[in-house]
């Protein structure tokens, strides 16, 4: 019986003291109202571009009227894309079967008028009828209602307006 108490007694002391190895300091940080105003300061000569983008800043070309969109299932999740990028549902993304990767698109729905601008990045959509495979994200900020898995999109090819004004 003693062998058996002092076992015990030996064990949770060892657990304790290899328990202990386990917990990590903190590191002294500085406050975040600190850390704001260091990344917030810019240098006395610096220009300020205006980082604000409206759709004056674009140029819109047709690409396709009537197409059928639809979106990504969520197993797809964390797989890469054709474009080696992991894909993620709730980034503004979408699966194009010929335009480039990287190019920017804006989708109407034509139901609603309701629009979304995504980037290419993955190839598809697959299934016969279908033009563009949006994000979850993308698709749900223009669905009229949230059940419906496919609509009638108009896809326009983004073109950032270069500005004429320039600093020196």
């Amino acid at each position: 019986m003693k062998h058996k108490t002092e076992l015990l007694v030996l064990g949770i002391l060892s657990l304790l003291f290899f328990s202990s190895f386990s917990f990590k300091t903190k590191r002294f940080e500085r406050p975040s109202f600190e850390r704001l105003i260091l990344n917030d300061t810019i240098k006395k000569d610096s220009i300020l571009n205006d980082s604000i983008k409206t759709e004056a800043n674009y140029r819109f070309k047709l690409y396709k009227k009537g197409a059928h969109a639809s979106y990504y299932h969520d197993k797809f999740t964390g797989r890469k894309t054709a474009s080696g990028q992991i894909f993620d549902n709730q980034k503004y993304t979408a699966a194009h079967k010929k335009l480039p990767f990287g190019t920017k698109v804006r989708v109407t729905n034509e139901a609603n008028d309701k629009s979304v601008m995504v980037t290419i990045n993955d190839r598809g959509p697959f299934t016969k009828g279908r033009e563009i495979d949006l994000s979850k994200r993308a698709f749900r900020d223009i669905a009229r209602h949230h059940g419906y898995g496919t609509m009638k999109v108009t896809i326009e090819i983004v073109e950032e307006v270069k500005d004429s004004l320039k600093l020196d």
